[in-house]
């Protein structure tokens, strides 16, 4: 919970001058280095790359990573995980539950459709968290170009 609650207070800070960008395999990282981290993303990105995706603090099995989107990407769920983002720059929409139309499994820890059937539209603004269940249907739609959240993956327990 500890975690969490970090995650949520770093998201939410007012970004100050840029830093050195962390490297995986920490476990701390300001809101300095996230910040830096973020436009370098920006900076690394090709031409018609719309998704980059980058791991800021892993403590070796569990990692949380900035997503920085340019474009919406595919409709998703992860059937055993869930997903606990918040929104770290720019803004969108998320689209949460409904029915995943066409699904095919990408990865063993990713199942992808062409479209959601219903589900709930949310607007995302910066600071926004959101816990998405494992095989939960979402979707971010990106406003203005850019998208960037801060992520980490729930194992479910196992029963």
């Amino acid at each position: 919970m500890r975690a969490l609650l970090a995650l949520a207070l770093l998201a939410a800070a007012p970004p100050p001058a840029p830093n050195v960008a962390p490297t995986a395999g920490t476990t701390f990282a300001g809101s300095a280095d996230l910040h830096a981290t973020i436009a370098a993303m920006a900076r690394d990105l090709k031409p018609g790359q719309h998704f980059a995706w980058r791991p800021v603090l892993s403590n070796g099995a569990d990692v949380a990573a900035l997503e920085y989107w340019t474009a919406p990407g595919r409709p998703a769920l992860h059937p055993t995980d869930a997903e606990y983002t918040i929104v770290m720059e720019g803004a969108g929409t998320l689209v949460l539950g409904g029915r995943l139309v066409d699904p095919t499994v990408t990865r063993p820890d990713l199942v992808e459709g062409s479209q959601i059937d219903g589900g709930t539209r949310i607007p995302l603004k910066p600071g926004d968290a959101m816990l998405i269940p494992a095989n939960t249907p979402h979707w971010f739609g990106v406003d203005d170009g850019k998208l960037v959240l801060l992520g980490i993956k729930l194992p479910q327990a196992k029963r």
